[in-house]
C-alpha cells in the first residue's frame, strides 16, 4: 500500500502539535535514544549535497509543497521503503528526514500494510511538528505504523499524541509474527524488547489486521 502525500500538506501541519517535553516514565518502551546523536549534522549536510548534485540518485526526486514557508518535501520510494526529506530552502540546508522502513522481522502479509517510521531532524527543527505531520499523512494513506524497540522521549510523546486520533495498541513482535497485547500493558511488559506500539491507519481494524496481516490474538487471527 503506497504512501501518498497530499500537496500542500497544510491541513496536516495545522493538526500536528509538537509534543511537549516530559520526563519519561521508568521502563516506558526503553526511552534511551539520544535526540541529538553525533554525526547528525554531517549526515544531513551530505544528504543535502546529494539532493543538489546532478547525476546522484537523489537529484531531481519528487518535490512537494510542505505548507510551511521555506520548507519543501522531497520524496522517493526504494524497495518498498518511503523516504521524505525536509529541505529548508531559505537556509539552504536539510532540516531532517523521515523514512518508513519495511520490517524484515515480519512475514510478507504484514509487510503489505506495516512500516516502522524513523526520523532524524536537526535540533533547530525538532518539536515543530515535522515528523508528526508526515506520520499523520502515512496513517491517512492507510499505512499502519509500528514503533521501534527504542524511542527518544520526544518520539514517545509523539506516538502518545497520535494515539488520541488513531487506535493504538501494544503488540509483541517475535518469530516473524505479531501478537496483540492490548490497549494497555504493565510497565514491565513495555520494557521487553519484543514489545512495540502500533498505530492503525485509516481503514484498518484489529480484525482486518488479523485477517490480512496475521495479527494473532485479535478477532479473526
Amino acid at each position: 500500500m503506497p504512501l501518498t502525500l497530499s500537496a500542500p500538506l497544510a491541513a496536516a501541519w495545522r493538526t500536528a502539535r509538537p509534543p511537549r517535553p516530559r520526563p519519561p516514565r521508568p521502563l516506558s518502551l526503553r526511552i534511551d535514544v539520544d535526540p541529538d546523536p553525533p554525526g547528525l549534522e554531517a549526515e544531513l549536510a551530505t544528504l543535502y549535497e546529494r539532493l543538489h548534485r546532478p547525476g546522484d540518485r537523489l537529484h531531481g526526486i519528487e518535490r512537494h509543497d510542505s505548507g510551511q514557508p521555506g520548507l519543501i518535501l522531497r520524496t522517493r520510494e526504494a524497495d518498498g521503503e518511503y523516504y521524505v526529506y525536509v529541505e529548508d530552502t531559505a537556509c539552504r540546508r536539510l532540516a531532517g528526514y523521515t523514512v518508513f522502513n519495511r520490517l524484515v522481522e515480519l512475514d510478507r502479509r504484514a509487510d503489505r500494510c506495516l512500516r516502522a517510521p524513523h526520523s532524524r531532524y536537526a535540533p533547530p527543527y525538532q518539536r515543530r511538528g515535522l515528523a508528526s505531520a508526515l506520520y499523520r499523512q502515512a496513517l491517512a494513506s492507510g499505512l499502519c505504523l509500528l514503533s521501534g524497540a527504542r524511542q527518544s522521549a520526544g518520539a514517545h510523546a509523539l506516538w502518545l499524541a497520535l494515539a488520541r486520533q488513531h487506535e493504538c495498541v501494544w503488540v509483541d513482535l517475535r518469530d516473524r509474527r505479531l501478537r496483540l497485547l492490548g490497549a494497555a500493558v504493565p510497565a514491565a511488559v513495555q520494557d521487553d524488547l519484543h514489545t512495540r506500539m502500533m498505530l492503525l491507519g485509516t481503514g484498518w481494524s484489529l480484525s482486518r489486521l488479523a485477517a490480512c496481516a496475521g495479527l494473532l490474538g485479535a478477532t479473526g487471527g
